[in-house]
């Protein structure tokens, strides 16, 4: 039991969603050789300070995590560990995680996932999370990072392509988190938290969450244009995009918005994947 909770709190399905776009980054800056004992420590690394972030995110969040139905059992929130150890815990994730990175990859490489961690934890769920929809893009800056620490892991260089995969995911990452505000509005109604659907209002969003995958479609294109990917890749990242977009547009003047924010959010999930994978084609 002790073993689940010290699991549960690091936000597994986030780590897991992160280290698939790692492995992109990584894929894409891979040229040749497949360096595989530099893969393994690039994803233990960086899983250890993901989940480092995700500890001290729970431990920052754990008031308001009790007043929404998807975060009310966690561990926190129940008591099941107590705040000095989730602290130490978090601690010593984020410090295994770095000396992992330096140990095995490089300064840059280490220094993106510094920045990463330190936008999530200090300048998102302490800063602004609670006070502005800018919370929301802060997180999505959080969110691109592990892509271009795959990326730089392997070139050992911050260029064009660690450029583009940051805003590919950036530009993922807006639709993706405002299709759960959408669907899951009552919970952060009720903790207060300045969500776009919330400030503005969901007609709002929906328009912005289409903006979002025009944006995100014309720039995952772009990697095979700039001879990063093959034209394999290039007509995958088309198809999804459109495909997104489609179903956006798609019964877009609905009145069940929580359930076409679901379709919206579930084809976002897979369109992630699939696209990552696919940087790893270099036909």
């Amino acid at each position: 039991m002790i073993g689940k909770q010290f699991f549960s709190i690091t936000k597994p399905g986030i780590i897991f969603g992160n280290l698939i776009t790692l492995c992109g980054g990584f894929f894409l800056g891979t040229q040749g050789y497949f360096n595989f004992v530099l893969f393994i420590a690039t994803l233990i690394g960086m899983t250890l300070v993901i989940a480092s972030g995700c500890v001290f995110n729970n431990y920052i969040d754990r008031d308001i995590d009790q007043l929404m139905e998807r975060t009310k059992n966690r561990v926190l929130v129940k008591g099941l560990m107590s705040l000095k150890v989730a602290l130490l815990y978090g601690t010593i994730l984020g410090i295994s995680g770095f000396l992992i990175l330096y140990w095995q990859t490089n300064l840059l490489t280490l220094s993106i996932a510094f920045v990463g961690w330190f936008i999530y934890v200090v300048i998102y769920s302490i800063g602004w999370k609670r006070k502005s929809t800018l919370g929301t893009t802060l997180g999505g800056i959080a969110g691109a990072v592990p892509p271009v620490v795959g990326y730089c892991a392997v070139t050992q260089r911050f260029d064009l392509g660690a450029i583009l995969l940051f805003l590919i995911l950036f530009f993922w990452q807006m639709p993706h988190f405002y299709a759960i505000s959408i669907y899951r509005v009552k919970d952060f109604t009720r903790a207060k938290i300045p969500i776009l659907p919330l400030i503005k209002n969901i007609r709002y969003t929906k328009i912005s969450m289409l903006i979002y995958i025009v944006a995100f479609t014309i720039t995952a294109a772009l990697p095979s244009f700039f001879g990063y990917a093959g034209w394999v890749y290039l007509f995958t990242a088309a198809a999804l995009g459109l495909a997104w977009l489609g179903i956006g547009l798609y019964d877009f003047n609905t009145q069940n918005d929580k359930a076409w924010a679901r379709k919206m959010f579930s084809f976002s999930i897979i369109n992630i994947m699939i696209l990552c994978m696919m940087m790893a084609v270099k036909l």
